[in-house]
C-alpha cells in the first residue's frame, strides 16, 4: 500500500516503565480515515501506546511518525494537527460546558469566526447546547463524554486518540458516541480508539489486538472472526442451575470459553463439531445445542488461550452463606414505593422490587436514571425522602449502620484508600468489619493468594492496573463474608478475561446462598442476572428475566435480539409512551415488584 495511505508508522517501537516492559518491538501503519480499534487485557500496552503517539511519553527506543512528523521533536507542528481524548475524564469539573470548551479553544489557539463557528457545530454535534451553563461535574456520564470529545475537536485535528472514551457510559450514549466518531472518520479524520468493549472492536474498519506489550493480531475484524466458524454454540433448554452447568462445561477438554446468556450458555468450542457430552454437563434431557455466528470476543478468547475456567477459589474458601431465622429468604433486599427527592428534582420514583437470597438482581438504567441514587439508597448511603429500603428485614431509615454490617459494598468508582498499599488496605477494611488477630491475619492471607495479589502487595492502591483494582476493591468488599454483596459497575473497563474472573467469583458465591445486586453498563454482563429492574427517568420501566425483557423488545419475525438492543428499545419505547400518553394503556410500571407483577406489600 502507498505509504501516503498511513497517517501513523511504527517501527521496532519499545518501551519501558524501569524494569518494566509495557511495549515490545511494535511494527504497524495505521490507515488514513478509518477507525483502528486498539483491545487488549490490562497490561497489554495500549494507554501507553496511546501516549507515545500524542507525544506525552518519549519512547524508550523505535520510531513513530504521525502525519510525518515526530511526536517529539515536532511536538509545535503537529499539536494542532492532533486530538487526545485520555481514558480518565480530563475536564474541570467546577467549569460549565461553556468555560471548558472556551478554555480548550484558548489553548489550541482557536479565536475569532472560528471559535464562534467551531462552538455552534460542536454543541449541535454533540447535542450539548441546551448545557451550556451546566457545570461538567454535574453531567452524566455520557454527557461528559461527549463534552471531552468536543473539547478535542476543537481546531479540527487530522488524527483523533480516544483511550477508551465508552468506559462508564450506558449502551445508549455509547452508540450515539460512536455515531459521531464514525462520521468523523467518514468526513476523512483518522481515529485511533481503544476500548474493553469488544462488540465495539468489531465495528471498527481495522484492530490491533495486543497482549504484554506485544501485537497478536492486525486486520480486519472480519478476517479473525472468519476463523472461529463452526466453534461457537448455545446450550439451550437448560433444566436446573445454569451456573452449575456452566461450572460443568468450562470443566470440558472441548470447551475454551463460556459465558451466561439469559437462560442459555455461549461456549466456544476447542474445534468445531466436537461438543462436550451433555450427559457430563447434567443439563436435562431437552438440553442442546444450537450454533451461533461467532464474535470478535470468541477470536479474542482465543488468542489469549481462553477463559480463565469456571472454578472459583473464592467461593471454595467461603462457607455457605447464613441470613437467620428472622429473614424472609423471598424478600432479602426490599424496595417499597422507594422515592428520593434532590430539591424539586425526583431522582428515584416509587420503585418496588424483592430479591430472593441466592439471586442476581441487576439494576440497569442510562446515565442519569436514578438507578445509582437507588442503589445507594438499598446500600444505607443515601437516605429516601419517602417509601422504605429493606436489607435481611432491617428497615435501613431506622438502622442503616446495623443493616451495613450484613452487606459488602463495591462501589462504581475506585473508592479503597489510593496512597495506601495493597496490604495496608486489606489491613485496613478486615479491621473495618471487626476482623481481629489470627481471624484477620487468616483471612488477608486467603484474599492475597485467591486473587493473587502478592506481587502488588507493597504497590500503592491508586497505581494498580484497573484489573487488579478492581480484584482488590471485591477482596475488601467480602472479607467478613457477608451474605448480601452489593456492586456498583464492578468490571467497568476490563478486558473480558478480567470479567469472566470477576463473574466465576460471583456465580460461585451465589452457588453458596450469597445474594447480589448489581449496576451495569455492560449488556452481555447483564445476562448473568435472575432478573432485572431497567430505571429510566427514575421509574422502572420493565421488570423480569434478561430473556423476558428481550421478548418484550423483540419485533415480529425477529429472533435472538441481543440485551444492548432490547435496553435501547425500552426505553426509547418509554420515550414514546410520554410523548403520545393516550396511546399508552399499560398498568403503571412503577408499581412492580422486580418480577414484572403488581407489587403486593
Amino acid at each position: 500500500m502507498d505509504k501516503a495511505a498511513f497517517a501513523i508508522s511504527i517501527q521496532s517501537l519499545q518501551h519501558q516503565f524501569n524494569e518494566q516492559i509495557a511495549l515490545r518491538g511494535l511494527d504497524v501503519n495505521i490507515r488514513r480515515g478509518v477507525i483502528t480499534g486498539i483491545v487488549g487485557p490490562d497490561g497489554a500496552g495500549k494507554t501507553t501506546l496511546m501516549r507515545l503517539i500524542a507525544g506525552l511519553l518519549k519512547a524508550s527506543s523505535g520510531e513513530i511518525r504521525v502525519e510525518e512528523l515526530n511526536p517529539v521533536t515536532d511536538a509545535g507542528i503537529l499539536r494542532p494537527q492532533l486530538g487526545y481524548m485520555p481514558q480518565k475524564f480530563g475536564l474541570y469539573e467546577d467549569l460549565t460546558v461553556q468555560e471548558n470548551l472556551n478554555l480548550y479553544a484558548d489553548l489550541r489557539n482557536v479565536t475569532g469566526e472560528q471559535r464562534i463557528n467551531s462552538f455552534r457545530q460542536l454543541l449541535a454535534f454533540t447535542d450539548l447546547g441546551s448545557f451550556t451553563g451546566r457545570p461538567a461535574g454535574k453531567l452524566s456520564g455520557g454527557m461528559k463524554q461527549k463534552l471531552g470529545l468536543a473539547c478535542t475537536l476543537l481546531g479540527s485535528p487530522r488524527v483523533l486518540l480516544l483511550d477508551e472514551p465508552s468506559v462508564g457510559v450506558d449502551p445508549i450514549s455509547r452508540r450515539e458516541l460512536w455515531k459521531m466518531v464514525r462520521q468523523l472518520a467518514d468526513d476523512g479524520m483518522t481515529v485511533l480508539w481503544s476500548t474493553s468493549y469488544l462488540d465495539e472492536a468489531e465495528l471498527c474498519s481495522d484492530v490491533l489486538l495486543m497482549h504484554a506489550g506485544k501485537l497478536e493480531y492486525k486486520g480486519t475484524p472480519a478476517a479473525i472472526i472468519s476463523g472461529m466458524q463452526g466453534r461457537c454454540v448455545q446450550l439451550r433448554q437448560i433444566e436446573g442451575n445454569r451456573r452449575t452447568v456452566l461450572q460443568r462445561a468450562l470443566r470440558s477438554p472441548r470447551v475454551i470459553d463460556g459465558v451466561i446468556q439469559g437462560h442459555a450458555l455461549r461456549l466456544v468450542l476447542k474445534e468445531a463439531g466436537q461438543f462436550p457430552d451433555l450427559a457430563s454437563l447434567q443439563a436435562g434431557t431437552q438440553a442442546c445445542f444450537v450454533n451461533v455466528a461467532p464474535r470478535l470476543e470468541d477470536a479474542f478468547i482465543e488468542l489469549l488461550g481462553g477463559g480463565p475456567g469456571g472454578k472459583s477459589v473464592l467461593a471454595a474458601h467461603m462457607p455457605e452463606a447464613s441470613l437467620g431465622k428472622h429473614v424472609d429468604p423471598q424478600a432479602v433486599i426490599e424496595a417499597i414505593e422507594l422515592t428520593r427527592c434532590f430539591g424539586d428534582f425526583i431522582a428515584t420514583d416509587h420503585v418496588n422490587f424483592r430479591v430472593r437470597r441466592g439471586e442476581i438482581f441487576g439494576l440497569l438504567g442510562p446515565n442519569g436514571a436514578g438507578k445509582s441514587t437507588t442503589f445507594k439508597m438499598m446500600c444505607g448511603l443515601l437516605r429516601p425522602s419517602s417509601g422504605e429500603a429493606r436489607v435481611m428485614g432491617i428497615d435501613l431509615k431506622k438502622s442503616a449502620s446495623h443493616a451495613r454490617r450484613q452487606l459488602g459494598y463495591m462501589a462504581q468508582k475506585f473508592a479503597l484508600y489510593g496512597n495506601l498499599s495493597v496490604q495496608q488496605n486489606l489491613l485496613f477494611f478486615s479491621g473495618i468489619y471487626g476482623l481481629r488477630g489470627k481471624e484477620q491475619r487468616s483471612m488477608v492471607d486467603d484474599m492475597i493468594r485467591v486473587f493473587n495479589l502478592q506481587p502488588y502487595l507493597n504497590t500503592a492502591a491508586g497505581t494498580l492496573p484497573l484489573g487488579f483494582k478492581q480484584r482488590l476493591a471485591l477482596s475488601c468488599a467480602i472479607m467478613h463474608r457477608p451474605p448480601l454483596l452489593f456492586l456498583d459497575e464492578p468490571t467497568s473497563g476490563v478486558d473480558p478475561i478480567t470479567r469472566r474472573e470477576f463473574w466465576t467469583h460471583i456465580n460461585g458465591l451465589v452457588d453458596k446462598g450469597v445474594t447480589v445486586m448489581v449496576t451495569t453498563h455492560f449488556m452481555d454482563e447483564a445476562e448473568y442476572c435472575d432478573r432485572i429492574g431497567l430505571i429510566y427517568r427514575g421509574r422502572t420501566i420493565a421488570a423480569g428475566t434478561p430473556d423476558a425483557l428481550k421478548l418484550m423488545a423483540t419485533h415480529e419475525g425477529e429472533n435472538d435480539i441481543t440485551m444492548e438492543d432490547a435496553f435501547i428499545r425500552l426505553v426509547e419505547r418509554d420515550d414514546l409512551q410520554r410523548k403520545q400518553p393516550e396511546n399508552n394503556h399499560q398498568d403503571d410500571p412503577k408499581k412492580t415488584d422486580g418480577t414484572g407483577h403488581a407489587a403486593t406489600h
